[in-house]
This record gives structure tokens, C-alpha cells and sequence, in this order.
């Protein structure tokens, strides 16, 4: 849905495609000898894969990161050109339509590798692999003890025209935390596993560790490419790392919904299930129609902060599958009056890192988890247009 949608919405997730643009601006100024890769995995965390990694080409980004094969090839499928590169891979994974749709792919151990020469072979065309450490994070990555053999088993595939060696990298497990020890580990184990692939004969494209938190605080692991995923939606790594606007960011995401009921109750009235909570006096109960079906946080029953007719407001109980209620206390807004949950903050609303604190998560968790039937309404689709 594009911003000339002009009928009443019980809820949007309007997307601002100028601040998405102009986030992606400033990221590339933290790291102007680096190329930017703008990560569009998980639908562009909530924001709309396809619209979101055209307005970060359009402002500069030279690669898109996606985990799933799927998510590459929807942004292939979309016209989007430029470097893709696909992560998550599983055994028997469609490698030869990466291959052939000219997405780069991620190797973390020798039986990828041996899937990736078996589809290149059969693609008649090399795969563009990067090989990936594991430097201290578990999860994905080659363990130190097994590179070389995937280093040589590599240069050997490259050898015979099946694969093109062209990114080594890594992901860090705790540069959102500054100071933190594993950084300077990770930095430096990273640095002697790309020396050791160099070494026997890598030359690799691009080398790359940094995600949105080291991008703004480490330049030292800048390296050739930068990978940026919750920053591009103007979103703060962690609290400890300041507010978006701290960072120079600003939030893409405003979540509104339309009143659908307000009306007058007693004191001593229970509110949705299991009457957590009940009113204090006589007041007004206003219905926000979107709950957990939603993404609404469940977890934050009780606690999310609603901005209603220019007022703050706490959700009143639980958060039940499709709606919640307000304590208006008192005010009568009109049915339809907006509700906004979540937004850049500029203008008194609550932020994704209010509804992150109520639920006891994560903002990346907030966006990236408002559902597929809440609308995403583009807002300064084109690039001339500025927020």
C-alpha cells in the first residue's frame, strides 16, 4: 500500500522512506572508505523488504543483506539489481537459483561448500561465496581449528571455475556493548583468519565484520563493507549506545490505529482479561483495535504507552489477540480519533524503545513483529521527497 491510500485504516505502520534514505546518508559518512550493505532481512524488519532496499540503494547503498534464500530472490524478482548476499543456508538450500540470480552466498562449513560446487557445476557458472568465521559469536562461522581446510577446500573449488572466493567475514556477538572484552577478541581473531586465507592465496573482494553498532562506534572494523540493518530503520543498536537521535538516526516506523469504541464505565469496572486491571472511578475506556495477532507485545499489558488526542496513555489490562483498551480518564475523543503507538518520538509520542522497555525486549523485536495485516503506508516514496 503506497501513501495515496486515502480510506479509514483500523491501523498503519506508516514508513518514512525519506528518514530511511537519510539514515542510510549518515551511515555511509561514519564509514566513507567503506562500501554499505543495507540488511532487508525479515521483510526489512517489519518495514517492507522491497520499497526499503530500493530507498537504501537510492541513497547509496551498494549491497542488500537477506538471511533466507527467499528474501533474495524477492528482491531479484522486484527488479532490484546490484550485490545481494543470502546467509542462511541450510542442507539441500537452492543454490544453483542463487547462483544463477546472481546472489552472493555465505559458507560456513565443508558441506556447503560441497553443495555450492555441486549447483555451480550444474549452473555452469561460478558461485560468488564468502566464507565465513566463527570468532567468538557460536553460531554461524568456521571454527578457527577447521579454516584452513575450508580455506584450501575453497581456493581449490576456485580452481576449478566453481566458486569465486570474493568476502571473508564474521559477525560480532557484543559490539552493542562498548568496552565489552569479546570485541577487541573478535576484531583480532578476525584479523588472523583473513591473514591466514590472504595468505594461502584469498583475494578476497571484500572483507566485513561490522553490524549496525560497530558501524557506529568502531571504525577500526569498518574494513572494506559495512553491515547495517537496525540503524537503516533509524533505530538505536541498544540504549547504551544513546537514542536515535544521538546517533544522528531517525526512526522510520509510526504505528497508529483508529479508536474504535469510547465509552463511559463506572469505578470498580474490570478491564479485558482476567481484570488486571480495574478502574479507579468513574472514567472513559477508549478500544485501540490491534493486539498480539498484530505484534502488539502481550508482555506489555499493563505497561505500553499510547499517545491518544495529545495525551499519553498506559494500555489498561491485557492485550488480547486484536484490541486493547486505554484508560482515557475522563476525555471523550471521538470514535476514529487516532491512536499512535509508536513513532519517531518528535512529536510526543512513544517510541518502538518505550513499547521495547514496557515488554521487557528489544526495539528490533517491536518493529520487526507487527503483522502482515496491519498496512505499511509509504510515505516519501520518491527520492526527491525529503522528510
Amino acid at each position: 500500500m503506497t501513501s495515496t491510500e486515502t480510506a479509514p485504516l483500523r491501523a498503519r505502520a506508516e514508513i518514512d522512506l525519506a528518514a530511511l534514505r537519510a539514515n542510510v546518508r549518515a551511515l555511509r559518512a561514519l564509514a566513507p572508505r567503506a562500501a554499505l550493505m543495507a540488511v532487508v532481512k525479515s521483510d526489512a524488519y517489519g518495514h517492507g523488504a522491497v520499497p526499503c532496499a530500493r530507498a537504501a540503494l537510492e541513497a547509496g547503498a551498494e549491497w542488500l543483506g537477506t538471511a533466507t534464500p527467499e528474501e533474495a530472490f524477492a528482491l531479484r524478482e522486484a527488479g532490484l539489481h546490484g550485490r545481494v548476499l543470502c546467509w542462511l543456508w541450510t542442507p539441500g538450500g537452492p543454490w544453483r537459483r542463487a547462483i544463477e540470480s546472481d546472489v552472493d552466498v555465505s559458507v560456513s562449513d565443508l558441506w556447503a561448500l560441497e553443495e555450492v560446487r555441486e549447483a555451480a557445476a550444474a549452473a555452469g557458472m561460478p558461485a560468488r561465496v564468502h566464507l565465513k568465521a566463527d570468532t567468538g559469536l557460536g553460531r554461524a562461522g568456521c571454527q578457527p581449528a577447521d579454516w584452513p581446510e575450508l580455506v584450501a577446500e575453497a581456493l581449490r573449488a576456485q580452481a576449478d571455475g566453481l566458486v569465486r572466493v570474493v568476502g571473508l567475514w564474521s559477525h560480532f556477538a557484543c559490539a552493542d556493548e562498548p568496552g565489552h572484552p569479546s570485541i577487541a577478541s573478535q576484531l583480532g581473531r578476525f584479523r588472523e583468519m583473513v591473514a591466514h586465507a590472504e595468505k594461502q592465496g584469498v583475494r578476497p573482494e571484500v572483507r566485513h565484520i561490522a553490524n549496525s553498532p560497530a558501524t557506529l562506534t568502531l571504525p577500526e572494523a569498518h574494513f572494506d563493507l559495512v553491515r547495517t540493518g537496525i540503524a537503516v530503520y533509524g533505530l538505536s543498536p541498544s540504549p547504551e549506545l544513546g537514542t536515535p537521535a544521538d546517533l544522528g538516526l531517525r526512526p522510520v516506523m509510526t504505528l497508529k490505529a483508529s479508536l474504535a469504541l469510547v465509552k463511559q464505565v463506572p469505578g470498580g469496572h474490570g478491564v479485558s482479561y482476567g481484570h488486571q486491571y480495574t478502574t479507579p472511578g468513574t472514567t472513559t475506556l477508549g478500544l485501540v483495535p490491534v493486539g498480539y495477532a498484530d505484534g502488539v507485545p502481550r508482555h506489555a499489558s499493563g505497561s505500553g504507552p499510547v499517545l491518544v488526542d495529545g495525551k499519553l496513555r498506559t494500555v489498561a489490562g491485557r492485550i488480547a489477540m486484536d484490541q486493547f483498551v486505554v484508560d482515557l480518564g475522563g476525555d471523550e475523543p471521538a470514535p476514529g480519533t487516532q491512536a499512535v503507538l509508536f513513532g519517531s518520538g518528535e512529536h510526543g509520542e512513544p517510541t518502538a524503545e518505550d513499547w521495547a522497555q514496557a515488554a521487557g525486549t528489544i526495539a528490533y523485536e517491536i518493529v520487526t513483529r507487527i503483522g502482515s495485516r496491519v498496512p505499511r503506508v509509504y510515505v516519501n516514496v520518491n527520492a526527491e521527497q525529503v522528510g
